[in-house]
């Protein structure tokens, strides 16, 4: 890796201003002073700036409890962006892995690694994300039965030409569900419950795959553990 992208991956530096503080004199590797941006470093390198060592930051991996009135985009609209609950360098360099909506509540991942992103995404892969749905109206009897049905069998959005994956529905009581989907089409809990005539007054996520949120409180986060990251 070039040194002058070096100290644009471990400082807040932009490429200009790395430049500059090479030619400033400020940068020490492996003990010497180094001038020339194009000097390439790796991970043994001893790197300083004004005295202070730097260090890449690696592939980071974190769970959060997203609250209500947080955007998972990358820029900020109208709300707080779920990155900005997080405290780690870089933050911004992380991604969401799949959206809620500003109005939804639950388990969001967010990572810097695109490959493992793809791997929880992917419908390949069947990745089940489990939500809990409250219903406007009671979901019972012949209706709910019919619903399960549907649902396993894949129903046709407004303005979709395939129907979508096999999704597994239960009613946890008249107006509540919990919906494990296995793909993330755009408001898709939303627009499959509004095909079978019904309104969603407040959705929740509580699991991707086998993760889910326990304990963790709303806007709280935590990094995941390797044996977590090596479950996708």
């Amino acid at each position: 890796m070039r040194l002058d992208r070096f100290l644009c991956e471990t400082t807040d530096l932009t490429r200009s201003l790395a430049k500059k503080a090479l030619h400033r004199e400020e940068v020490l590797v492996d003990g010497e002073l180094v001038k020339n941006p194009a000097t390439q470093v790796d991970q043994h390198s001893r790197v300083t700036w004004n005295g202070e060592p730097l260090a890449l930051v690696g592939l980071r991996y974190v769970m959060l409890h997203k609250p209500e009135g947080v955007e998972c985009s990358a820029r900020r609209g109208l709300y707080p962006l779920v990155r900005e609950l997080v405290d780690l360098p870089h933050v911004e360099r992380l991604q969401t892995v799949g959206r809620l909506d500003v109005d939804t509540t639950g388990l969001v991942l967010l990572t810097d690694d695109g490959q493992w992103s793809h791997r929880v995404t992917s419908p390949k892969r069947r990745c089940g994300k489990v939500y809990e749905v409250t219903l406007a109206e009671s979901l019972d009897g012949a209706a709910r039965n019919d619903a399960v049905a549907r649902f396993a069998e894949g129903l046709l959005l407004d303005g979709e030409e395939k129907p979508t994956r096999p999704a597994q529905l239960a009613m946890r009581s008249p107006c509540v569900a919990e919906l494990t989907l296995f793909e993330g089409k755009y408001h898709q809990v939303k627009r499959m419950f509004a095909a079978i005539g019904h309104h969603v007054v407040a959705l929740h996520r509580e699991a991707i795959g086998p993760l889910s949120l326990g304990d963790l409180a709303p806007g709280a986060w935590r990094e995941l553990t390797e044996e977590e990251v090596a479950l996708f």
